[in-house]
């Protein structure tokens, strides 16, 4: 009987939940990305880690030339070149920040753990590939050293350009403020309208 228990827990996860919290759904490149990961225990669990993964993926249409077989009606075995499409799927960005490291979860054991990563500055926005497009995802994680992970749904965040902020000088005193600004930074001038 120890031994099928043994077994089963090698392939299940905990009875346990994470659930992932974000500020919100849209980022700029180079943005801080913060969040809470809620942890929920129904029994004793020994975690190496709670940690969010965030992914940024590239989808590609590729197209390769393959070898083909086939049978004919006489039973002859007619061999030929074909094209066939794939899509494939590559990460071109991968972090995991830790909101804990090893944690004792007991039984009724419920909390929230903050994380936060950046966004990088020269990553990719969301949807900007030729073929098929750029998907950033990310998910909490309760790791748990010999069985399968507790992981929380995937959430898709969209990660855009920075605005481009237009430059304008000053009438009065020639300091370079944002074109939104009412007031100058260095004098205080009211902009003119």
């Amino acid at each position: 009987m120890g031994f099928f228990k043994k077994l089963k827990e090698k392939v299940t996860s905990p009875k346990a939940t994470v659930t992932l919290k974000l500020n919100k759904n849209s980022y700029v490149l180079g943005e801080k990305l913060e969040g809470t990961l809620t942890v929920a225990a129904e029994e004793e669990i020994d975690a190496t880690e709670i940690r969010a993964e965030l992914r940024c993926m590239e989808r590609r249409k590729t197209r390769r030339l393959e070898t083909e077989t086939r049978t004919l009606p006489d039973r002859r075995q007619e061999t030929r070149q074909v094209w066939r499409d794939y899509t494939e799927e590559t990460a071109i960005y991968s972090e995991d920040p830790q909101a804990s490291g090893p944690t004792h979860l007991s039984a009724g054991y419920r909390s929230d753990f903050a994380f936060s990563t950046d966004i990088p500055p020269g990553g990719r926005t969301s949807y900007a590939s030729i073929d098929a497009g750029i998907k950033w995802s990310i998910k909490g994680v309760i790791a748990v050293k010999g069985r399968p992970d507790v992981t929380s749904p995937v959430t898709e965040i969209q990660v855009v350009e920075a605005p481009e902020v237009v430059m304008m000088p000053c009438e009065y005193c020639g300091t370079l403020m944002p074109e939104t600004t009412l007031t100058c930074p260095n004098c205080g001038a009211k902009r003119k309208a």
